[in-house]
């Protein structure tokens, strides 16, 4: 074992020239090592791979559910790989041994296919140490020391979730997010999220009505609501206002029906008072979204809740004054935390005392301080938090 532990850090002096066969284990593998060694997005990172591998669509299917699956999983994965591998690993060997894990022990594949396909997908100088760990890993007891090691999260996303949604909730949120992400398409076409879509349900955009999305990127919302009012399309940077132009244009709609514009959010010019219904969709920590963003639970620090939602709080108190009289004003996050939700709430009622808090959805929404909270597990959306103000009227 000690050759072979010595042996998985040497490259072949002479490497083959050809060109292996596409495999999707191979591609995944090495999509794991740029997601891990580059901080690359997997999202981003992996259908340029694919694009390049002559994999037939099946693979390019399977390789996804790896990548996806594996990346979630990477600290339970971890945890076993650590158990018998010794010493350091060279990342494409780990990225091999979390894969295999992976397969073995969440996805459910039979032991000697993991084991030996993915021997076959790494170099031969590691084949007979990956073999010999996952072998190890395959009759391996599970015993897990933490919850948040078996749910395969940080422990700050675990304490803060369950201090803010109780156990219960916490632990089927995050058992939850651990699967794969629907796919709902709206009758336009474009691929939306239901929680996404029921929150501009809730905006209540009517024809003829003028609609700030102050936050816009990459569109879905704004191009959504720009099927019944004329939207205006807000991000503090242009590459993000050029996708929703992009995906608005894609969509065929008008810039009569939509305009998108680069503006800070802390700081909108726009008048006053100009527009009947205004949506701050504020940039949060995500920790609703965890199912469709394989990698955000590794991204996201444990402070990212507070500072994020200073910014969410600054972003409402300039929302607001750009409301009409009688208008609505919508705040949506896509996250669990206190902080971010009733907190920033919370702040923005006390500060409007002269607002008045709206309805909001019910079932399968559940009440949230004044707002409603839409959770993960109760019907395969994203986590989502939503509250709603209508401005005084003049001389209230």
């Amino acid at each position: 074992m000690s050759q072979q532990r010595s042996g998985r850090h040497r490259r072949s002096s002479a490497p083959s020239t050809a060109s292996p066969p596409p495999d999707a284990r191979r591609v995944a593998i090495a999509a794991l090592v740029r997601i891990d060694t580059e901080g690359a997005y997997a999202n981003l990172v992996l259908p340029k791979m694919l694009g390049r591998s002559r994999l037939p669509e099946r693979d390019r299917a399977f390789a996804t559910q790896l990548v996806y699956g594996t990346t979630r999983y990477r600290r339970a994965c971890d945890w076993f790989v650590e158990r018998f591998a010794l010493g350091d690993l060279d990342h494409e060997v780990r990225a091999a041994l979390r894969l295999g894990t992976y397969q073995l022990r969440f996805l459910g594949t039979p032991p000697h296919a993991a084991v030996s396909a993915t021997v076959s997908a790494v170099p031969r100088r590691a084949r007979g140490y990956v073999n010999a760990v996952l072998r190890k890993i395959s009759a391996a007891d599970e015993v897990w020391p933490s919850d948040a090691v078996r749910l395969s999260y940080p422990d700050w996303i675990v304490e803060r979730l369950d201090q803010d949604l109780g156990e219960e909730r916490c632990r089927a949120a995050l058992e939850s997010m651990n699967g794969a992400a629907a796919v709902t398409e709206r009758p336009d076409g474009y691929v939306q999220d239901e929680a996404s879509q029921w929150v501009v349900e809730a905006v209540g955009a009517q024809a003829g009505e003028r609609v700030l999305d102050l936050c816009a990127a990459p569109g879905g919302k704004a191009t959504a609501l720009a099927a019944s009012a004329r939207v205006v399309a807000a991000d503090v940077r242009p590459s993000r206002v050029r996708l929703v132009a992009a995906n608005a244009a894609t969509l065929g709609l008008e810039p009569a029906q939509l305009q998108a514009v680069v503006a800070d959010g802390t700081a909108p010019p726009f008048a006053h008072g100009s527009f009947d219904r205004v949506l701050v969709d504020a940039p949060c920590s995500g920790l609703g979204s965890l199912r469709r963003r394989a990698d955000a639970r590794w991204r996201v620090d444990a402070d990212a809740p507070e500072r994020l939602a200073r910014l969410q709080g600054e972003l409402l108190n300039a929302a607001a004054p750009l409301v009409r009289p009688g208008g609505t004003l919508v705040y949506s996050v896509c996250t669990l935390t206190a902080a971010e939700t009733t907190g920033v709430a919370s702040h923005f009622t006390s500060d409007h005392p002269d607002w008045d808090v709206s309805a909001v959805p019910g079932d399968p929404w559940i009440a949230w301080g004044s707002g409603a909270l839409l959770l993960p597990q109760a019907v395969g959306t994203d986590g989502m938090a939503l509250f709603r103000w209508t401005a005084p009227e003049v001389g209230s």
